[in-house]
């Protein structure tokens, strides 16, 4: 895909995926929240109610009353369904314009042995599969309780997490386990929710008893839903933040945090009364997500003072490294083809621009090492070791010496060599 097109693509669905979530995950929200705070009714009320509420919004007051059927339907009854359809049809379109499309250093480590178009396929068959397995566990008598179901699929997760870190570089498996809940929730609209709602309102305009199981159903799944939309706001913004999925167990962060958004979801919904397990797990899962996210060359004074104290990395060095394998992309002009502008506006061509950049590169190349994008280029060791050194003696763009590029330092590898 040209870079220019692809680019305006992205910016445009994104555009769209981030309004259309906004919508779908605000409804999520306002109706759990209304169903949660719905008192008896205090007044004679005709038809199946089983509750109300009243609130104060924009300058005026609302009066809500739920009920479990209808005896006719009118005309202008709302349905809350193309949210949810717009939320994951611009999300997948931006995981094929980003991800799928976007060459095979978005999806998979220059060693990997697979293709592009094979990571293309397993991402797309684990989204049909993943969501499968979902509906399924749905049929089994788990689904009578909570705890056990959400024990089980905890551990689901987790195995689809680390799966998808075996075959995806972190950052593109962090995406493609956020795709595989926003299409279970989006699932669950298509497949369970809406046919409950006309089902029942088949029932009503025939004017036959409603079954009102199918409405349980479909609230059981949208509180499913409900629970999810914070893990999946959680890897839609994950890679913005390295540190996350720069480390040695990424799967096991990403099941964490899920386990984190779980449970902040349900102290906002039972305020007061929140288990205090419940709030202790939540609070260990995002102790140990911290722990195991600091950098595995963390910017202590210990390890500065080591780096700082090996022998001295002239600029010429540094420079040398940051030429082979960070300007391709990194550049006011990208030589790489997939780029129409450097990534994140981070140019690198001049003495005074590195060293602008040092603390980024030392975060994302030496620290959590997910620089260069599924290390295409192929930085070694060896070289983030001499830029970590050349950053903790001080960035020095005047420091004199000749390049000292290791042994082992291959050379650069262009897009078109990498791809199989």
């Amino acid at each position: 895909m040209d870079p220019w097109v692809q680019e305006w693509a992205n910016l445009a669905v994104r555009w769209a995926h981030v309004l259309a979530g906004i919508l779908w995950i605000g409804d999520s929200f306002l109706f759990i929240w209304l169903d949660a705070r719905l008192s008896e009714p205090r007044r004679p009320l005709e038809g199946d109610v089983v509750g109300e509420m009243r609130m104060a919004h924009g300058g005026g007051f609302y009066e809500v009353v739920k009920r479990r059927s209808l005896t006719e339907i009118p005309p202008d009854l709302a349905w809350f369904k193309w949210e949810s359809y717009s939320t994951w049809i611009t999300g997948f379109l931006l995981l094929i314009i980003v991800y799928w499309a976007g060459g095979r250093a978005m999806l998979l480590d220059a060693a990997s042995p697979l293709s592009h178009g094979a990571a293309v396929g397993i991402g797309l068959g684990g989204l049909a599969l993943g969501t499968a397995v979902y509906h399924a566990l749905c049929r089994t008598p788990l689904i009578r309780d909570p705890r056990a179901f959400g024990a089980v699929g905890l551990a689901l997760l987790l195995a689809v997490a680390w799966g998808s870190t075996q075959v995806f570089t972190p950052r593109a498996a962090f995406i493609q386990v956020g795709a595989l809940l926003g299409t279970v929730m989006a699932s669950n609209v298509f497949f369970v929710i809406i046919p409950a709602q006309a089902h029942m309102l088949a029932s009503t305009a025939a004017g036959t008893p409603v079954d009102t199981s199918y409405g349980a159903r479909a609230k059981q799944r949208s509180v499913h839903n409900h629970y999810l939309t914070l893990p999946v706001l959680f890897t839609m913004v994950s890679n913005h933040f390295p540190s996350l999925y720069g480390n040695a167990t990424p799967w096991l962060v990403l099941a964490l945090v899920v386990v984190v958004g779980v449970g902040v979801k349900y102290a906002m919904n039972f305020r007061g009364r929140s288990h205090p397990l419940a709030l202790g797990g939540t609070a260990a899962a995002l102790v140990a997500v911290m722990a195991m996210t600091r950098p595995a060359v963390p910017a202590s004074p210990g390890v500065d003072a080591a780096l700082a104290a090996s022998p001295p990395v002239s600029f010429a060095t540094a420079d040398a490294i940051l030429r082979a394998r960070c300007v391709s992309c990194h550049a006011a002009a990208p030589t790489d083809p997939a780029f129409a502008a450097p990534p994140l506006g981070v140019v690198l061509d001049s003495p005074e621009q590195v060293r602008a950049h040092a603390d980024r590169i030392a975060v994302r190349a030496v620290q959590t090492r997910t620089m260069p994008l599924g290390n295409l280029t192929g930085m070694t060791d060896a070289e983030r070791a001499l830029l970590g050194a050349w950053i903790a003696q001080g960035a020095d763009t005047s420091a004199p010496g000749p390049a000292r590029l290791p042994p082992a330092a291959a050379p650069m590898a262009s897009p078109e060599a990498a791809s199989p």
